[in-house]
């Protein structure tokens, strides 16, 4: 734990916030107070929300997900680890989105289809320079999504192939008929459609999906998804347009105001709670100040979140079309003597910081976002695993995820916070992010997320009725910059939490620094 120094305490005392010390820890006397609305809403967080990402970049697909066939060390069904499908079957992950990211934009899905020993090889030019032999295509990561019980979510290309490219595939997954491209997929050993619903129309079309404007990308998307479904959807494809990078919000203005909204049911939004992009800081080694730059573009989120939905209210008042937050996380530099192009970093309780404020956000603002994607699922960014070889270990954000699972198509009860500052130099952020929802149980859960390295906050929480009982588990480590590593896998993991007190409809709680916290009162 982290002790404030005699000046620092002066200091925060002088901004009107009073500490007391208890054992070694620093405790905030600044109240928080958190209301959870007495009305129910009828808003559902879609277990959406809690949707993964798996990019053809570093060890992400090979070495990640998939093995190969042949491989004798690892466990695995056809060439798919078993352990990855244990622990992802235990999020209950909803979706997954593949093959990209910026690959997604250079890549032809017919180069992954067919007798694996005919497939081309490509160099993958966006990351690392590798080359990539499309071993995994089509039908090896939408069968893995059998595997794992979730639906897919795949990303087209439009900035490299033409339309057809695209409606092809859409008829090689979905149709059932007869067709060329569904006797194709007989041919490779598929008789029945796989029914993909969700297709991104486009990566980052800002950027590396082909450095678009608004206005242009605008009609590139009404061209591709025209032929993707008809007027009247009866394909039943739920469209994603490349949205937003972080605050351009003209970019999404453009968007709703262009493409008619029969041809558009989600616009996407990416944002990476990063430092500098240029100088990213390291993942384990952080300065004390790179720690209150990420937690400030992680909070940025809230308010992107905020006006990237005003002005979908302005062209779409019945909120039909979702914001799908697909790329989000940190992004830190890679560990030392790691190909830079890989993009992999370790994962620490900063990390956990991020999924629980990030989810919270996410959760209070689930009328208008029905879907995200965390960057990346394996050994790439804020990964929820990383493999060495036959071995596997969860990381702290695997672990939020887990305890947060419980507020999956849950119904969203609204929360008034207010909270203690995390004061850093002359800047401030919420030290205490929460949000609140109930299962189709009846049972409420209530997660809170204290960002604040080194006090404890003492929140009091006005319930929406009275509870007989309240439990809860507790995601937190001796030291801000702690991870789990293959050594000691098991070093950050929830543990059970006794610092909460109910009394009617009023319950305290105690929450250390740096700590996740997810209740379930009855």
């Amino acid at each position: 734990m982290y002790l404030f120094s005699g000046n620092q305490t002066r200091k925060l005392a002088k901004l009107g916030i009073a500490f007391m010390v208890v054992g070694h820890v620093a405790v905030a006397q600044q109240a928080n107070t958190v209301q959870l609305a007495p009305t129910r809403s009828d808003i559902t967080i879609s277990k959406h929300i809690y949707g993964h990402f798996a990019e053809h970049l570093g060890r992400c697909i090979y070495d990640g997900f998939y093995v190969g066939e042949g491989n004798t060390s690892v466990p695995h069904t056809e060439g798919i680890r078993n352990d990855v499908i244990e622990a992802l079957k235990k999020l209950n992950i909803p979706n997954l989105r593949w093959p990209g990211g910026c690959f997604a934009d250079t890549y032809h899905w017919k180069d992954g289809i067919g007798p694996k020993d005919n497939r081309p090889t490509i160099v993958n030019t966006w990351w690392g320079g590798v080359t990539e032999d499309n071993s995994f295509g089509t039908h090896d990561f939408l069968n893995m999504c059998e595997l794992l019980g979730t639906e897919p979510y795949l990303a087209g290309n439009v900035a490299s192939v033409e339309v057809q490219e695209l409606a092809d595939w859409v008829q090689y997954v979905n149709h059932a008929g007869k067709s060329p491209m569904a006797d194709l997929r007989r041919e490779n050993g598929r008789e029945k459609p796989w029914n993909v619903t969700y297709w991104g129309v486009g990566n980052e079309a800002w950027g590396c999906g082909g450095n678009m404007t608004p206005d242009y990308y605008a009609d590139v998307y009404r061209r591709y998804a025209t032929f993707m479904a008809n007027w009247n959807n009866s394909g039943g494809v739920f469209r994603i347009a490349s949205g937003a990078n972080s605050s351009d919000y003209n970019w999404t203005e453009t968007l709703m105001k262009k493409i008619p909204h029969q041809l558009l049911e989600g616009v996407a939004l990416h944002h990476y709670a990063v430092i500098d992009w240029q100088e990213k800081g390291p993942s384990t080694t952080f300065s004390d100040e790179e720690y209150f730059k990420t937690m400030k573009s992680a909070w940025h989120m809230e308010e992107l979140v905020t006006k990237h939905s005003a002005i979908m209210d302005k062209y779409d008042t019945e909120k039909k079309v979702a914001l799908v937050v697909d790329e989000w996380g940190g992004w830190y530099d890679v560990e030392p003597e790691t190909n830079p192009g890989f993009l992999f970093q370790q994962n620490t309780m900063r990390d956990a910081m991020i999924a629980g404020i990030t989810l919270n956000i996410f959760h209070n603002h689930a009328e208008r976002v029905r879907m995200a994607n965390l960057a990346q699922t394996i050994n790439v960014l804020q990964a929820v695993i990383l493999t060495e070889g036959n071995k596997l270990l969860l990381t702290p954000t695997y672990h939020v995820m887990e305890m947060y699972k419980v507020h999956q198509d849950a119904t969203l009860i609204p929360v008034t916070v207010n909270c203690s500052d995390y004061v850093f130099g002359e800047e401030k952020l919420p030290a205490v992010s929460v949000s609140a929802s109930v299962d189709s149980l009846g049972k409420t859960h209530v997660s809170l997320t204290n960002i604040h390295p080194n006090t404890t906050q003492a929140v009091e929480l006005s319930l929406d009725k009275v509870y007989g009982k309240a439990a809860g588990r507790i995601l937190t480590s001796a030291n801000l910059r702690d991870f789990n590593s293959f050594d000691n896998p098991d070093k950050i993991k929830p543990s059970v939490f006794d610092g909460a007190s109910l009394k009617g409809d009023k319950l305290s709680v105690a929450l250390p620094p740096f700590s996740v916290v997810v209740l379930e009162l009855e």
